[in-house]
């Protein structure tokens, strides 16, 4: 069965969705996106997620010519037009067709399309008994380059850090900014645990704020762990008790391994553990309804 995509105010089939050669978005990675999930037939904090995609698209100027609302139902309406209830949703918006050259202004509309689908980021296994991951050359590029808050198309320097990991053997990469502090992974947020205390690198290490890692705030206040953000070096993750990442296709995961060195005992820590089962009863229990 052909896909529907949704693609500048259509639903169409997935062979016809298609865009210009002379895209801005293809030509010169000139556009931003989202990735939401949805679990039982409600999608994941969808308001949250759309707003940070509108914040995007403020950063670089550019004028969307869609509203929340309306790019809410948008996504709703691909996900039911696909019979789905359970995925992952790619919502991308590019500047649009344009000619040859960097100028924006030339390209008069953007194009959007949406996609929803089934997502196995990791296998089961990993979240079992956790990942092993290494520190990638490949470093977080600095927030007066580009603020890792902008959800944009260039997505070279992840691709770079996770090919280091893969390389490696390793199933995610650790990425530094310029000093040498703790960022993130290619993909995901990073927690700290130790001594019962949760620690995460603050955004302006060169973190993106993302939206599974303020549901992690919001459960270690519920569950009723100290949280806080600290600028950290790799000695700060080889010396934790526990380590786990977050992402919306990750969702929760632990990591037990860094550069070869055990995080705690090897295995995933009961916090961590927790915090999967916190969050998957969350993610199940609440959201936009697809209706």
């Amino acid at each position: 069965m052909s896909q529907k995509i949704w693609l500048d105010g259509k639903l169409v089939d997935e062979n016809e969705a298609k865009i210009s050669v002379f895209d801005h978005g293809l030509l010169y990675g000139d556009g931003i996106f989202e990735g939401i999930r949805f679990y039982s037939g409600r999608v994941f904090r969808l308001q949250e997620h759309i707003e940070r995609l509108f914040d995007s698209a403020k950063a670089i100027l550019m004028k969307t010519p869609w509203t929340i609302e309306e790019v809410c139902q948008a996504t709703i309406d691909t996900c039911k037009a696909n019979n789905l209830t359970d995925g992952y949703i790619r919502l991308v918006i590019t500047r649009g067709p344009g000619p040859l050259g960097l100028n924006p202004h030339q390209c008069p509309t953007p194009s959007m399309f949406i996609i929803a689908s089934g997502i196995t980021l990791y296998p089961d296994s990993c979240y079992e008994n956790g990942l092993e991951v290494v520190t990638c050359s490949t470093r977080r590029p600095a927030p007066a380059a580009l603020s890792p808050q902008v959800k944009s198309l260039n997505y070279l320097n992840n691709v770079m850090a996770k090919v280091e990991a893969i390389k490696a053997g390793a199933g995610e990469g650790l990425m530094l900014n310029e000093q040498g502090y703790v960022a993130e992974c290619t993909g995901d947020n990073i927690f700290v645990i130790k001594k019962g205390k949760i620690a995460t690198p603050p955004v302006s290490d060169g973190s993106l704020d993302g939206i599974t890692r303020q549901v992690i705030f919001e459960l270690a206040e519920r569950l009723g762990y100290e949280l806080a953000e600290k600028t950290m070096t790799r000695y700060d993750l080889y010396t934790a008790d526990e380590i786990f990442l977050t992402g919306t296709a990750a969702e929760v995961i632990p990591m037990v391994k860094l550069d070869e060195r055990e995080i705690g005992n090897g295995k995933p820590g009961t916090i961590s553990q927790e915090m999967i089962t916190a969050f998957r009863e969350l993610a199940n229990s609440e959201g936009t309804e697809i209706t």
